[in-house]
């Protein structure tokens, strides 16, 4: 995991390029990366997001993977939100901007996702058995029914951010 501050504080996840996957840990078998048997390969399956934000069917439930562009990405369970990191001089001024940014966000339609416990995120390309391996982040959510909306936000002059946030929906 990358740090850019103090261990611990805030960890990030970075892709070798493509897009990153937040996988219900139940189904990180099932996650095939670039190594598919099929004409097309969950990486593949997962390139072909038009988009912020997309759901893919592995195993028994569905795999949220976050599109667009392989930024650095956090997750703030304050929030309960992704960062992408697009622009900005130093992780502290990205973090501050935050607050503001989920305030101001016009966010992209809202699609409901059924997580059944912890999510694993790791680059597309890996093998979900093999994202122990590689550079992941482990995000503790809860069993439930959540929406998922994004936004691209400018929280400063040169300081750029994509939001992901995960809502629990209770009806």
């Amino acid at each position: 995991m990358a740090r850019y501050a103090e261990p611990g504080v805030t960890e990030w996840v970075e892709s070798g390029g493509g897009p990153l996957v937040a996988v219900p840990e139940v189904v990180l078998p099932f996650w095939t990366g670039a190594d598919g048997d099929d004409l097309s390969s969950d990486y593949d399956r997962a390139c072909d997001i038009n988009g912020s934000i997309g759901l893919l069917p592995v195993g028994d439930t569905r795999a949220l993977v976050l599109g667009d562009e392989p930024a650095s990405t956090a997750f703030l369970p304050d929030h309960g939100t992704f960062v992408r990191w697009y622009a900005a001089n130093s992780e502290d001024e990205l973090l501050a901007g935050v607050p503001t940014a989920l305030d101001t966000a016009l966010w992209e339609p809202e699609v409901e996702w059924r997580v059944p416990g912890p999510l694993v995120v790791f680059d597309a390309a890996w093998p979900g058995d093999g994202s122990q391996r590689t550079d992941h982040l482990r995000v503790e959510l809860e069993p439930g029914r959540y929406g998922v909306c994004a936004a691209y936000v400018s929280a400063g002059p040169e300081t750029w951010l994509g939001l992901v946030r995960l809502r629990r929906l209770t009806a």
